[in-house]
């Protein structure tokens, strides 16, 4: 059963059309106007979009720029009831799969739908046995199509085919090791293994053994050698996870390693040549760690070649409907259940929560409500209590200010907290005006009228 968004203003022809899917067996969504579609489109992908050219406000030729641009897979038909075919042959330059005039007849439309779901059920075929052969499990922490993704996706593939020296910067959450695995996973080591160990998870006395590796009766316990994770992982890459919690002792020992490409295993006079390429992370700041004496500065600039700084999930929220949906796909398969959707207003609330937990808090929400959840698609029932209990927006008494002794320029201040907030708000959104008035809570003609006031950017 395919999903097909029909976008008509007329709706005699999107209750035409919606009959006549449905008789065929798919499910049909409407949208009576370009900005309702464009917006439909930002909280899910459908199989076949269906598009009037001309439309009062934003008109077809947006609907299918956006749908290109978020979906390129997606096949998109243009409707026009113009004699003129200009504007349609320009969506076809745009990539729009087909167009056909009004009126016409439905069995001819039938043909150019069915072609279309054709040619889209086999591009999806392709893209899964590409990834079943790849062996690659993205996990939802990857995926993205906000601005701050692709740059991140841009950065990966440009550093994968080096040997530098990777960090990976990033708050709890936000796929750290899931970059290190599509840097191993793009580069030419990609046959060889890739290995992770916790520096914060291991005791001191036990980290230099367990990345180096020891000799038989080197100390208690010892029964047995053990070659350690740098041996393990030769010719392929190591991810040092939480790299700013590694005892000062291990800095300097893994300091010599990545000058020497040798290591010295515990109880072994010996030192062995190593082919590793290292990925480090950490959720601190490795620079104020350096200013306070904790981290040694030469380790620092040795590991920080290329530097991969990931965004908390709150700051691309263009992404949380797509990652929503792919969490929803993945646990509805897991758990056998035939879940297809998620409600409107359960996207819009999710739209609204700060993630601090980021994708990994997502994750949990979306498992938890496939798990909860008994109908065809995800409701605000299933829901934490929690989340569904703070749905209003933070009032302005809880941004914290408190008026000096001194007192204040009110206009001044009052300008200053506007200018940076809506800055904010842009640059959440990536510049996405429609979405930055959403966050602010006013009209997109007030968001406009207000950036010409401050004088801000456009």
């Amino acid at each position: 059963m395919s999903q097909i968004l029909v976008v008509d203003d007329e709706l005699s022809m999107r209750e035409l059309l919606e009959i006549f899917f449905r008789k065929e067996g798919h499910d049909v969504f409407n949208a009576s106007t370009g900005t309702a579609a464009v917006r439909m489109l930002h909280e899910k992908e459908y199989d076949l979009v269906i598009t009037d050219l001309r439309m009062p406000g934003t008109h077809g030729l947006v609907v299918l720029e956006q749908c290109r641009e978020l979906y390129p897979e997606t096949p998109v038909i243009v409707m026009t009831a113009y004699a003129s075919t200009d504007t349609a042959i320009q969506a076809m330059k745009m990539g729009a799969y087909d167009y056909f005039t009004k009126p016409f007849k439905l069995e001819g439309v039938k043909a150019v739908i069915e072609k279309a779901l054709e040619r889209r059920a086999l591009v999806q075929e392709n893209q899964k046995l590409r990834a079943e052969l790849s062996g690659r499990d993205r996990r939802g922490g990857l995926i993205g199509r906000s601005r701050p993704m692709l740059d991140v996706f841009s950065l990966i593939r440009r550093v994968a085919r080096t040997r530098t020296n990777v960090l990976i910067l990033g708050k709890s959450g936000t796929g750290k090791e899931l970059v290190a695995r599509a840097i191993h996973d793009e580069s030419d080591r990609r046959n060889k293994p890739f290995l992770v160990i916790n520096c914060a998870a291991i005791p001191e006395n036990l980290l230099e053994s367990e990345l180096f590796g020891h000799r038989k009766g080197t100390f208690t316990g010892a029964t047995t050698d053990r070659e350690g994770m740098f041996r393990a992982a030769e010719g392929g890459t190591l991810l040092l996870d939480e790299i700013g919690d590694m005892p000062q002792g291990m800095q300097v020992k893994l300091l010599r390693v990545l000058q020497e490409r040798k290591i010295k295993t515990v109880g072994d006079a010996r030192e062995q040549a190593v082919n590793v390429r290292v990925i480090a992370a950490t959720n601190c700041d490795l620079e104020a760690e350096v200013r306070a004496g904790r981290f040694r500065e030469d380790l620092y600039y040795r590991l920080n070649v290329i530097s991969i700084d990931l965004p908390p999930l709150r700051e691309r929220p263009t992404d949380i409907p797509l990652l929503a949906h792919h969490f929803l796909r993945k646990y509805a398969t897991d758990f056998g259940k035939a879940i297809k959707d998620i409600q409107p207003e359960v996207v819009q609330r999710l739209l609204r929560h700060p993630f601090s937990g980021n994708v990994r808090e997502l994750e949990n929400i979306m498992e938890r409500a496939v798990a909860l959840e008994e109908g065809s698609e995800i409701t605000m029932a299933s829901l934490p209590p929690a989340l569904r209990e703070t749905d209003a927006a933070v009032h302005p008494s809880e941004i914290g200010l408190v008026l000096p002794e001194q007192g204040v320029d009110l206009d001044g201040l009052v300008q200053d907290v506007e200018s940076r907030l809506i800055t904010q708000a842009l640059e959440r959104t990536g510049g996405r005006k429609k979405e930055a008035a959403r966050l602010l809570g006013i009209t997109f003609r007030s968001l406009r009228y207000r950036l010409e006031k401050l004088e801000l950017p456009d």
